[in-house]
């Protein structure tokens, strides 16, 4: 099943993580009949899991249920999981679908976006947990556009951000809800304005500004400061400077954050070599299931009897086993030079 488809002083074109457009253009409006078992499960913003009661009440209302939506490339469900389950309670082979042809990231803003629409709402603890995340995989993204996905107060955004959030590695610019491309601090533009105002003292105010992406009035505060022997960077600015520079040295010098299981497994999703292939995607949903796994660990537990405990143990043990042969294998094709690795690490 293949998925369809410089100067500083001036905003670059929008990154990879910009929405030029609404995630909802990505969806295939088209209908089709899914077998359940070829489905995953959500990678849900729902911290306490399905409501089974609500699945119950679906299941026996004898309607026709709504299409889920679905990630194509990795067949995980993004929004319908109660829908979903209802579909197994009635027995029915086939489920309808509509895919959504995107990334992983991008699926997971789409399933938050469609839970804060309709359905069960989110709680605040949700929308809050999704946020979080939703920074780390779309750092360039303002304030108001992750609010808007999230349902959550630009304010709110901004104050989590600041709490949680690594800073990305671009972190002169953020790309806003209408995908425009901002700077987030102006003092490299300020330096450019003041050399142009040095070069020609004559030129106006809006001239100088379209050239380094300044307001004019961002202009008028370099013009005066240079005329009386300021640095065109107020003091703020300069020590904010300072602190993102050390700070970017610290990160550096500890080699950087770790990868963690959901980031690595998002980062192969995007793989083609991967997507495009059978055992790729077996190896895709394998561990998508390790990850939907991984966070509900505690759940899982509680949900094992205890006479059943050491089978369980045992069965685990032996996944664990065959996981590390696996990573064996990889390790040796990829110190033999036979692979090309990821590129990126």
């Amino acid at each position: 099943m293949s998925p369809i488809r410089t100067d500083t002083a001036v905003p670059p074109a929008a990154p990879a993580d910009a929405e030029p457009r609404p995630l909802e253009d990505a969806v295939d409006r088209r209908v089709h009949q899914v077998p359940l078992d070829d489905l995953l499960p959500a990678d849900s913003p729902r911290t306490g899991g399905e409501d089974t009661g609500h699945a119950q009440a679906l299941a026996a209302c004898g309607d026709p249920l709504p299409p889920l939506l679905v990630h194509r490339a990795t067949m995980r469900v993004i929004d319908g999981t109660h829908r979903l389950l209802a579909a197994r309670m009635r027995r029915q082979p086939t489920v309808a679908v509509r895919f959504f042809d995107g990334s992983a990231e991008d699926a997971f803003v789409l399933a938050v976006e469609s839970n804060t629409l309709h359905g069960l709402p989110l709680t605040l603890a949700d929308r809050t947990a999704a946020a979080a995340r939703i920074l780390v995989s779309h750092p360039r993204w303002s304030d108001r556009a992750v609010a808007a996905r999230t349902g959550l107060a630009p304010a709110t955004v901004g104050a989590l951000r600041r709490r949680t959030a690594p800073a990305p590695e671009d972190t002169t610019h953020r790309v806003g809800r209408d995908g425009r491309v901002r700077p987030l601090s102006t003092a490299e533009g300020r330096r450019a304005a003041a050399r142009l105002i040095a070069e020609d003292p004559g030129a106006s105010l809006r001239a100088i500004a379209e050239r380094t992406g300044l307001s004019p009035g961002t202009v008028r505060d370099v013009r005066r400061r240079t005329v009386v022997g300021e640095d065109p960077v107020p003091p703020r600015q300069r020590a904010a400077e300072r602190r993102a520079t050390a700070g970017a040295g610290q990160r550096a010098a500890s080699g950087g954050p770790p990868g963690d299981l959901d980031t690595l497994v998002r980062n192969l999703c995007q793989d083609p070599a991967l997507r495009l292939s059978d055992a790729g995607r077996l190896l895709l949903r394998m561990l998508d299931v390790q990850v939907a796994g991984s966070r509900r660990r505690q759940q899982i537990l509680a949900a094992v009897p205890a006479h059943r405990a050491a089978t369980v143990a045992a069965a685990a043990a032996a996944c664990a086993s065959a996981w590390q042969e696996l990573a064996t294998g990889m390790r040796s094709r990829s110190g033999s030079g036979s692979g090309s690795g990821d590129g990126d690490a």
